[in-house]
């Protein structure tokens, strides 16, 4: 009973259950292990990580046990526990494609990269119909520049699982590295067709074909992204040597300003708060902003004064010099016209106040001379256009070139942007 309210979303009614149980029979090992995945989806992780091992203490061979306490320990960044959970669960069971395919996630987090790639067909020799190892698959294959075999995994995904977003939007990626445009187009006007009002696939088509391009990504676009991305965004960053946080701070250390909790700060587009750390420092009081409310949810505990949910022109604009840093990671990379963004940030600033912000850079000569929407869906800049727009909103720029982070293999060239207020300007925006 109590696992089937759990597999309805009953959680109360579930909780209610076991507790009976467990009152009768404390040491009773399916209950333990039932209230430990309950408190696992509670957000509970320690917890659940307690009542697991008192189930496997109980009952030690059984794999699938073993399987859910590593998704829990993966979870709370106890990688080598974790390992060790999935083989466990594999030495009791050979042919447990869930253990290999997480396993694989694991190791390739850890760039043991054969090794991945091995546990991943292991789990599709096992199970032909494995969705998220051809999926998982299918992204090491890309991140390592096999981006033919990368295709056939995604197109197995989308036959097996024909509504599955991100696959569609990776092979679409596949097809336009390997030169295909036209399958890449015609698969993402299927996409748009089968879904209308998709907010993500109208975008993609639009990066792809390189028509219609709009001055800026949607607010739908970017809120369903990052909301989809939530659970495994850190991850996944790690994965493709993300720096621009890092980067970011880097060229604030570098700003002579001082580090002594003495600047009203905000973090615009916060995401899940990896800047958060990094500026605290130098924050007397920090503010996050972010669409994706998602993300907010992940920025708690990172060193926020306040988290808002909003769209960041929106929140800049109604801000009236009130702000002595404003930093920003990764976020205008979804805007292709900087004017409306950069002056409300310059708005938004005390006279003498700083902007650090990172965007991609739009190094072929003869594109463009402002921006470009390139077919991952982001934003490139040209150098020149981005210091024009500054001063013209009354910003004075200094500009780092750096690597962002690895994309298909490759590292992506971009800028990390100083820019201080004039003492003189009145407020933009």
């Amino acid at each position: 009973m109590a696992i089937a309210f759990q597999r309805r979303g009953q959680r109360e009614e579930a909780a209610e259950v076991l507790a009976k149980i467990l009152a009768v029979a404390p040491d009773y090992p399916d209950a333990l292990h039932c209230q430990g995945m309950l408190a696992h989806e509670l957000g509970q992780a320690e917890d659940a990580v307690a009542l697991m091992r008192r189930s496997l203490e109980a009952e030690p061979d059984r794999a699938d046990w073993h399987s859910n306490l590593g998704v829990v320990l993966k979870d709370l960044g106890r990688v080598e526990e974790a390992i060790a959970a999935y083989e466990r669960a594999i030495s009791l069971a050979p042919h447990h494609a869930n253990a290999h395919s997480n396993l694989g996630v694991l190791l390739r987090a850890q760039g043991r990269l054969t090794e991945a790639e091995a546990a991943y067909r292991t789990a599709v020799r096992i199970d032909p119909d494995h969705v998220p190892s051809y999926h998982n698959l299918g992204v090491l294959l890309s991140q390592v520049g096999r981006t033919k075999e990368a295709v056939w995994c995604y197109c197995k995904v989308t036959t097996l699982r024909p509504q599955h977003e991100e696959a569609r939007q990776l092979l679409a990626l596949a097809y336009t590295t390997l030169g295909e445009l036209d399958k890449a187009i015609e698969l993402l006007k299927k996409w748009v067709e089968d879904d209308p009002e998709n907010p993500v696939a109208q975008h993609m088509l639009t990066s792809v074909s390189g028509t219609n391009t709009p001055a800026r990504a949607s607010d739908a676009f970017v809120e369903k992204v990052f909301d989809s991305f939530a659970e495994s965004f850190d991850e996944k960053l790690a994965r493709l040597s993300y720096r621009a946080p890092q980067l970011v701070a880097a060229v604030l250390e570098d700003s002579g300003l001082p580090a002594a909790k003495g600047l009203d700060v905000l973090d615009a587009g916060c995401g899940t708060g990896l800047c958060g750390p990094l500026v605290a420092p130098y924050a007397r009081s920090l503010d996050g902003v972010d669409l994706s409310s998602k993300m907010l949810e992940k920025a708690q505990g990172r060193g926020y004064d306040r988290l808002i949910k909003g769209e960041l022109v929106a929140f800049l604009t109604a801000t009236t010099a009130g702000y002595d840093l404003i930093v920003s990671a990764d976020t205008l990379v979804y805007f292709g016209a900087l004017e409306g963004a950069l002056g409300a940030a310059s708005g938004a600033l005390r006279p003498g106040g700083t902007l650090i912000f990172s965007l991609e850079e739009e190094i072929e000569p003869v594109r463009t001379d402002s921006f470009r929407l390139m077919p991952h869906g982001r934003y490139t800049h040209r150098q020149e256009y981005v210091e024009r727009t500054l001063r013209a909103v009354g910003l004075e720029p200094t500009i780092v070139h750096a690597e962002l982070r690895m994309e298909s293999g490759a590292p992506v060239p971009g800028m990390v942007v100083r820019a201080t207020k004039r003492l003189d300007e009145v407020s933009h925006g």
